[in-house]
């Protein structure tokens, strides 16, 4: 009887990647169904779930099962599941809730184009394009059904994030900030909570200015501090404020749309201002990062890209800026300070 070889670990290794699309996927069905949200109360049975989400008990139990072997939700008994640690971020309005993001992520919106991974690889161009034939921004603005998911997910990231930028940056030295593509105004919130005597002004444009009002971030105690003024930046950034912030804003562009807005930033920032991006900063070697993974999204999707720190340096100084200082946050992302050069 002859052996059979035994796997090489290294191709078990990159034969298990390729399940990363199996568990995404799974994660958005879960998320989309809200099955963590009927789990909040105590364990239930798939039939019993299944009952109430009118599906077929055996391809959900199936499912479940898989994410249950990943740390996602846990077979207590027979066909029968309970919350776990992981799972209970997949809820509905809990601190730290991303069920959101993964029903945007198994979105077509979102998943569709990276079956066109290869047209972006061959041409430069955004898969997305060819498959809505249309950029993104145009095409959430023709369906408002797929812009208030894309909105959630975002508004779930900022959620995660604004904290951890409002504390890493002094925005208080500034006295006045805007918001440049400021979407629902969670990060300016955020950083006007965190610096009690700042003024800020949120910019975007008319339609998503109407959607922040609807959200009320920057209602309450905020609306005293804070104004809204429309804003398209590839025509023209507002003046009047010292500091101007944009997040996740110049990695969606390539780099000659980028400069345009950085010029047009830099006609609104005064010679004692500053311009603050809140970006993921590529590093060096072959470390992992989420910049990377990013940065082939950014490419699927928008044709944009994330930049490593000589890139953003190099950016500033075509547009008018210098490169001051990079400061870390507790997340992945980074404040990047630039000045009037």
């Amino acid at each position: 009887m002859t052996s059979q070889p035994t796997p090489d670990a290294s191709l078990t290794q990159l034969l298990r990647m390729a399940d990363g699309l199996i568990i995404h996927q799974s994660l958005y069905a879960a998320a989309k169904l809200g099955v963590a949200d009927l789990l909040a109360d105590g364990p239930q049975t798939t039939a019993q779930l299944a009952g109430q989400l009118e599906v077929k008990e055996s391809p959900l139990y199936r499912t479940l099962r898989l994410l249950a072997s990943q740390g996602v939700f846990e077979e207590t008994a027979p066909r029968t599941f309970a919350q776990t640690a992981l799972s209970r971020f997949l809820c509905t309005g809990v601190p730290g809730s991303v069920r959101s993001t993964f029903i945007f992520r198994g979105s077509e919106f979102f998943f569709a184009p990276y079956g066109e991974i290869l047209h972006s690889i061959e041409t430069g161009q955004p898969a997305r394009e060819k498959i809505f034939g249309m950029n993104g921004f145009d095409y959430l603005r023709e369906h408002p059904d797929t812009a208030r998911v894309f909105d959630d997910a975002m508004t779930n990231m900022s959620m995660l994030v604004g904290p951890a930028v409002a504390a890493a940056y002094d925005f208080g030295a500034w006295d006045s900030l805007m918001d440049v593509a400021g979407g629902n105004g969670i990060l300016l919130s955020n950083i006007l909570r965190a610096h009690s005597k700042l003024r800020g002004v949120l910019a975007d444009l008319p339609h998503v200015l109407e959607r922040a009002r609807e959200h009320g971030h920057l209602g309450g105690d905020l609306e005293a501090r804070c104004v809204m003024e429309p804003c398209d930046f590839f025509q023209r950034v507002p003046s009047g404020c010292r500091a101007y912030v944009m997040k996740s804003v110049i990695h969606d562009w390539d780099d000659e749309r980028a400069h345009k807005i950085l010029v047009n930033c830099r006609r609104a920032v005064p010679k004692d201002g500053a311009l603050l991006l809140v970006e993921l900063v590529l590093a060096e070697g072959n470390l992992p990062s989420l910049g990377k993974t990013s940065d082939v999204v950014m490419m699927v999707l928008t044709g944009g890209k994330e930049r490593t720190e000589q890139e953003y340096r190099d950016l500033f100084s075509a547009a008018g800026f210098r490169l001051k200082h990079v400061y870390p946050t507790s997340t992945d992302f980074r404040v990047i300070e630039a000045m009037p050069a």
